[in-house]
């Protein structure tokens, strides 16, 4: 008898910012904030590809388990994100992360791309401030929105 098997490849793109998209994300401990990250991404069953960010938002490129709703899996990010900065003391001035986020979907073609843009966060934010880039992301992917909640 020959095994059913599933198989899916799902690339996600997760933006998320901070609080009233406060700089509070410490430079000089944001890679501890990243390695935390791609820990509760791996206990999620979840591949990373890439994290990176700026002093007001992260982005998050990773692979989602069929086991886990992206729902669940960004909220356990963020509250588990969020409860460790706060108890680090490294990140004096988090108060935490936004309500929302955004999550883009991309094929395996376009995989090496995504990566590349988010290695290059901190050189892309001299030019395009994050509301902007936010903005783009959506528009880009055919997500309509409300300007209002992006403020």
């Amino acid at each position: 008898m020959i095994p059913i098997m599933s198989y899916r490849q799902i690339f996600y793109q997760i933006v998320f910012g901070t609080k009233n998209r406060e700089p509070t994300i410490t430079e000089a401990y944001c890679n501890e904030l990243y390695r935390y990250m791609w820990g509760i991404v791996k206990n999620n069953n979840c591949t990373l590809y890439r994290i990176n960010g700026v002093a007001d938002h992260i982005h998050i490129f990773s692979d989602l388990h069929p086991s886990i709703s992206l729902a669940d899996h960004v909220k356990e990010i963020k509250v588990a994100s969020s409860v460790w900065m706060k108890e680090s003391g490294n990140f004096t001035d988090f108060k935490g992360w936004q309500e929302g986020y955004g999550a883009f979907t991309y094929s395996i073609r376009e995989k090496e791309m995504i990566v590349n843009y988010i290695k290059n966060q901190k050189e892309h934010h001299k030019t395009e401030t994050f509301y902007d880039e936010y903005k783009r992301l959506l528009m880009e992917n055919g997500v309509e929105f409300n300007e209002k909640y992006l403020l």
